[in-house]
């Protein structure tokens, strides 16, 4: 079945007509399955993290290859934006932003706990807000600064998945990498 960006069988008008909460609450379990459950895909971001040390996360395994320091922070900043878009309409940062990838330097000194506390708020703070919403949120529009326009929350929403599997796809590779230079 041919997919209509993301609303298989069930049309704008009866999104913004009822009163469910189906679509929401998939994503939201969406996003906390990829964090912490047992996913098809393979091992979660719980899953990964749990057999790295402070050590290891600030390591970048190749010059071009970014730090799990690196990658937890850049989605924490992005659920954060997420959040801020939820909250106002409207988001504040762009891909070019200095806090979109913030140094191993910067970091080191924020430590490893506070970078993963952080992280683990965010996704509490974006479910929290979720799911006090129907299904129709997902057709309202919010001002994206990064793409310049309008767009359905449900856009940045299965955006914000799209990105934690990417950089957990990313975040395996950084283990096996520094794991096979011990």
């Amino acid at each position: 079945m041919k997919r209509t960006k993301g609303l298989d069988k069930i049309s704008k008008l009866q999104i913004k007509s009822n009163k469910m909460r189906v679509l929401i609450q998939d994503i939201v379990d969406q996003l906390r399955e990829v964090q912490e459950e047992r996913i098809w895909i393979g091992e979660s971001f719980a899953k990964k993290l749990a057999v790295v040390d402070e050590a290891q996360v600030f390591t970048r395994p190749l010059p071009d290859l970014h730090s799990i320091a690196e990658i937890i922070s850049h989605l924490t900043t992005w659920r954060k934006e997420t959040i801020l878009k939820i909250k106002t309409g409207k988001g504040s940062l762009t891909e070019d932003s200095e806090e979109n990838w913030l140094t191993n330097d910067i970091l080191i000194k924020l430590g490893w706990n506070n970078i993963l506390q952080q992280y683990r708020n965010s996704l509490l703070e974006l479910t929290s807000l979720l799911e006090k919403k129907e299904d129709s949120f997902l057709v309202e529009k919010y001002y994206d600064t990064d793409f310049k326009g309008m767009y359905e929350y449900r856009f940045v929403l299965n955006g914000m998945l799209h990105h934690d599997i990417y950089h957990l796809g990313q975040l395996g590779l950084i283990i096996k990498f520094i794991n096979a230079k011990r």
